[in-house]
């Protein structure tokens, strides 16, 4: 062993540092209240939630699928005759599956979008079968 002095070690203590750390978060809530809230510009005012907007929503994704309605997306008008029937099929599992438990209005609205919609998978059909024999 040596019989070398241990040199202590000094502890330096930054009594200072709460009140840095208090200015900073002082600091930081400032510019939250200075800068618009991102959140609440992209919130958007949502509809009560409703069978018949459900009912309707669904059909907009038809007509999508049908090609009568031009996808927002790709900005093209596209049949997709298998994703419409899936849809038109979807909403009447819905019609099925609410029997019973619907308003006159809504049992209205369910006869007349499915009417609708298989009318337009029928001339969307044709169209297509017309474009594929001129092929």
């Amino acid at each position: 062993m040596t019989d070398e002095p241990k040199e202590e070690k000094k502890i330096i203590i930054d009594e200072d540092w709460k009140t840095q750390v208090e200015a900073e978060k002082e600091e930081l809530e400032q510019q939250k209240l200075k800068e618009p809230k991102a959140e609440a510009e992209s919130e958007v005012p949502w509809p009560t939630p409703s069978l018949a907007l459900l009912v309707t929503t669904l059909a907009t994704q038809t007509m999508v699928a049908l090609g009568v309605v031009e996808n927002p997306i790709t900005k093209k008008s596209e049949a997709q005759l298998d994703q419409a029937k899936h849809l038109i099929d979807t909403v009447q599992m819905l019609q099925d599956k609410t029997e019973g438990n619907r308003t006159p209005e809504e049992t209205s609205m369910f006869e007349h979008v499915l009417h609708e919609l298989r009318m337009s998978y029928v001339a969307s059909k044709a169209e297509s079968g017309k474009r594929k024999a001129e092929n």
